[in-house]
């Protein structure tokens, strides 16, 4: 019986293709093994979104070739983004792999390792969460010309599931003991516009909020340009739905967003802002931003800090500006340097660092409900609904008695940090 060790790297999407591939494979005869020391195939789906990435794919690969190398290791198969983008080039640099799989060619992986595609297994995953949450991927691909990103070179164009597909994934979640929903997509706002020929994000938003067993869905990666006011509504209807939006802004100067291709303006974006938080109750916004980018001037950075003063996200990541062959902005060069950047990134997060800190001492002494993630030593490990797993901050209980992984409870806030919560 082969053994196989499945490696995933990169973002929650990479992720959930690995569970459509491991679903299958638990209705072969194939063993699935956690360790690659275990296997004697390893199936490598790796990341092309940035430089860091790249490089931590790579490095994955390398690691694996050297395993081949020894003996320990008969067969390796790449799949996902990088391969998508640079299949020839790393062919040709790293022959020892067996073979090179882009972004949607599961069914090609599976034969490779001889396995049919099972089309009645339609939306069953093998979880590699904790079991009491999941995330949802609602499309594929991606329609906005952002100049910076590769993402349409690697995934496409935007393709949205159909509603009725979703909905049988997502009861198939809620019946093996999932709670949480994280719905994820390249572009989560765009989504049923391709299909129907309009946006549904809404509308897919109260159907999920139907769904038995579910009692949080989180939105994640919604565009700000062109957002869909009815999903403010879906907030005001809907009591599953976090007060949580992840909406990734990148920048707030005109010249740059210009720039970027990014459709809307200092001012716009500024006005969805305000209007979330003040038509959402509790609402707290995430985004990301991106500092370094080729035409940043140093007044740019300026005004995005006190952009980033003035709005107060509770959530907040900074990225550095990273060069990316055959995008928009690649023929604009890298012209500010990595000690820059880094400073730019440094000089954001700590604003953010009080701003945060702000945010949770306005919470000391206030009960909030918490979803228990894990147990480490005196502590339960849990989230508020303001908190999506792995990227935000966490609270720190102490229970005279076991709180269970998957659970919710009722916590008193006793103190807080810049990223972390206590309680009891």
């Amino acid at each position: 019986m082969p053994k196989i060790n499945v490696v995933t790297l990169g973002c929650p999407k990479n992720l959930v293709d690995t569970e459509y591939l491991l679903g299958q494979l638990k209705h072969s005869s194939i063993q699935i093994v956690a360790n690659s020391d275990e296997a004697d195939t390893v199936i490598i789906n790796t990341c092309g979104f940035i430089k860091d990435a790249k490089q931590e794919s790579i490095d994955t690969i390398v690691e694996a070739v050297e395993k081949k190398k020894r003996g320990r290791l008969k067969k390796i198969v790449v799949m996902g983004c990088l391969s998508e983008r640079f299949r020839r080039e790393l062919a040709a640099d790293i022959p020892e792999v067996d073979s090179f799989y882009g972004t949607n060619q599961l069914t090609a992986v599976l034969k490779d390792i001889g396995v049919d595609y099972k089309s009645e297994l339609l939306g069953e995953r093998f979880l590699t969460t904790p079991v009491h949450y999941a995330y949802l991927k609602i499309s594929e691909g991606c329609d906005n010309p952002c100049s910076f990103c590769a993402i349409p070179l690697m995934r496409g164009k935007h393709r949205s599931r159909p509603i009725e597909e979703i909905m049988i994934e997502a009861r198939m979640l809620a019946e093996n003991g999932v709670k949480e929903l994280i719905v994820i997509a390249q572009d989560t706002t765009y989504f049923g516009l391709d299909l129907y020929g309009e946006r549904r994000l809404a509308k897919l938003l109260g159907e999920l909020n139907s769904v038995d067993g579910i009692e949080w869905i989180r939105l994640m990666y919604a565009y700000p340009a062109k957002f869909p006011l009815d999903v403010i509504e879906a907030f005001q209807k809907f009591p599953k739905l976090c007060r949580y939006i992840d909406i990734p802004i990148q920048h707030t100067s005109d010249d740059v967003l210009k720039s970027m291709r990014r459709g809307l303006t200092e001012r716009s974006t500024r006005d969805l802002l305000l209007r979330l938080k003040s038509d959402i109750s509790g609402i707290a916004l995430r985004t990301t931003l991106i500092v370094g980018y080729p035409n940043e001037t140093e007044e740019d950075f300026n005004a995005l800090c006190e952009f980033v003063k003035e709005m107060r996200f509770h959530r907040l990541g900074v990225f550095t500006y990273s060069e990316e062959e055959g995008t928009a902005a690649y023929i604009l060069g890298d012209p500010i340097s990595e000690e820059i950047k880094l400073e730019r990134q440094a000089a954001v997060m700590e604003i953010q660092k009080e701003i945060s800190m702000h945010h949770n001492e306005s919470l000391i002494g206030k009960t909030v409900r918490v979803l228990i993630d894990s147990h480490d030593g005196e502590f339960f490990i849990g989230r508020t609904e303001w908190d999506a797993p792995e990227i935000d901050q966490e609270v720190f209980v102490r229970s005279s008695r076991i709180l269970k992984t998957g659970t919710f409870h009722t916590v008193t806030i006793t103190d807080a940090v810049e990223y972390d919560l206590f309680a009891s």
